[in-house]
């Protein structure tokens, strides 16, 4: 893997909460590989207090990583592709929710408008996906973005199939590497693995 050393890297948080500590230990793990990291929240994922931790413990935490403030209105995301402020935009977790919009066109979040600023350059977007209907209404959708240009993900695996069927998630650690391709050009793959 080529070192990632002055690459900004907006790093981009939806609502995905049970997956927020291995998406975060990968942001650690970009810093370390000299990425300059930009971090964006949707508004779920800034607002919404869960059983995996209160959500301003979460940006605080993804601040301290980034050593930067985070990113949370539609208004502040608008000017990464007009100004050139980053090289790339990881979404992890990247939500179902999300995954539709995307797949749709729909900018009405601060992390759709990040990606659709950074899709205006032709910049790479780097989706770690998490959902648990991976394999059923948000098929489509993954299809989609998966024929579309621009867009890298995350190698995917189905997380607990004796429970939960239709569900996948990105093998986060696998997050780094697949930055490092996509910013050149490349999907890493295997792109379907055992781990989810």
């Amino acid at each position: 893997m080529k070192t990632l050393t002055g690459k900004r890297i907006g790093f981009a948080v939806t609502g995905s909460f049970c997956t927020f500590k291995k998406a975060f230990a990968q942001a650690e793990a970009l810093v370390h590989q000299g990425a300059e990291l930009t971090p964006i929240f949707s508004a779920n994922a800034a607002g919404t207090d869960t059983r995996f931790g209160k959500a301003a413990d979460h940006i605080r935490r993804m601040e301290e990583i980034a050593g930067r403030q985070a990113l949370l209105t539609i208004s502040d995301t608008e000017p990464l592709g007009p100004r050139d402020m980053l090289d790339a935009i990881v979404v992890a977790p990247c939500t179902s929710n999300t995954l539709a919009k995307l797949a749709l066109g729909i900018v009405d979040t601060s992390v759709t408008m990040a990606v659709k600023s950074m899709l205006r350059g032709g910049k790479p977007v780097i989706l770690a996906v998490a959902t648990n209907d991976a394999l059923r209404c948000s098929a489509k959708n993954l299809g989609l973005l998966l024929n579309a240009k621009n867009y890298y993900f995350v190698p995917i695996g189905q997380d607990a199939p004796d429970v939960k069927p239709s569900s996948m998630v990105a093998d986060f650690t696998m997050l780094p590497e697949t930055v490092s391709c996509a910013l050149e050009g490349r999907q890493i793959q295997p792109l379907i693995t055992h781990k989810g």
